[in-house]
């Protein structure tokens, strides 16, 4: 599998980076993980839109999903056109979000272009990539009820590439990476302390407590906002977790080499 960063920054565009978008290739499937908001212009420089075989939301805040929007637009009307419509994984509502976001008063159907699907309790296959789908305990500031928001396990040839989407720290999300060769983790939190609210995000430390109860192979923090400090993070982080730790950047690129 590789994976390829598109945009890292967290909860809104940064000066260097869109907000959250990768790519994960393997075999001949690509899929689009997260098209957070202005990613959809150097997604481009990275793949063809019309290769693109599945889109896979953790959740449904706008520096995570917004572009669709701008992924609609092409395949609606560019030279995409014509293509069968790209199936989006994501929460039960992504389709009924999305159509807000691009018309005023929702009544725009996006699915001449986008086939919005429910995760479904099982893994599922997106061409040769294996996705598994677990709640995360990701609380909106706007909202008192719980987000519903997803981490996701990618695995293809024997290997896994884990995503933690927005979260705080509990069990479901050791268990979700236990035992991957890559945990593109966030690490938005840079109080790192118990004043931060519980179960929206992620501190560096956290993020390397995760990896190593997990016992993955290296750990990439994500997700850091503009505002923050990455090399905090990272040190945090690598104070946590003893093996390889990095820190996502636009254009990154990672291999994950299958069993031999």
């Amino acid at each position: 599998m590789k994976l390829t960063v598109v945009g890292c920054s967290g909860s809104m565009p940064g000066p260097e980076s869109p907000a959250s978008c990768y790519v994960v290739q393997a075999g001949e499937t690509t899929l689009v993980l997260d098209l957070g908001s202005g990613a959809i212009g150097p997604l481009q420089r990275v793949v063809d839109v019309g290769s693109i075989d599945a889109v896979v939301l953790s959740h449904l805040h706008p520096d995570h999903c917004l572009d669709l929007c701008g992924l609609y637009v092409g395949l609606r009307y560019g030279p995409w056109r014509g293509r069968p419509p790209v199936p989006v994984w994501g929460p039960a509502r992504a389709g009924e979000r999305l159509a807000r976001a691009y018309a005023v008063d929702g009544s725009r159907d996006l699915r001449s272009a986008l086939d919005f699907g429910p995760y479904p309790a099982e893994p599922f296959r997106v061409g040769d990539i294996e996705v598994t789908a677990t709640r995360v305990a990701h609380r909106s500031d706007q909202d008192p009820d719980w987000m519903e928001a997803f981490g996701v396990r990618l695995e293809a040839s024997g290997r896994s590439i884990v995503y933690s989407g927005d979260t705080g720290m509990f069990d479901g999300l050791v268990e979700l990476a236990r035992g991957a060769d890559v945990l593109l983790c966030e690490a938005s939190n840079a109080m790192d302390g118990a004043s931060y609210p519980a179960n929206l995000h992620l501190s560096g430390r956290e993020a390397g407590e995760c990896a190593t109860a997990a016992g993955v192979g290296r750990l990439v923090l994500t997700h850091i906002p503009p505002w923050g400090d990455p090399e905090a993070a990272r040190a945090a982080a690598a104070s946590a977790f003893a093996g390889d730790v990095s820190l996502a950047r636009p254009g990154m690129v990672i291999q994950v080499e299958p069993e031999t």
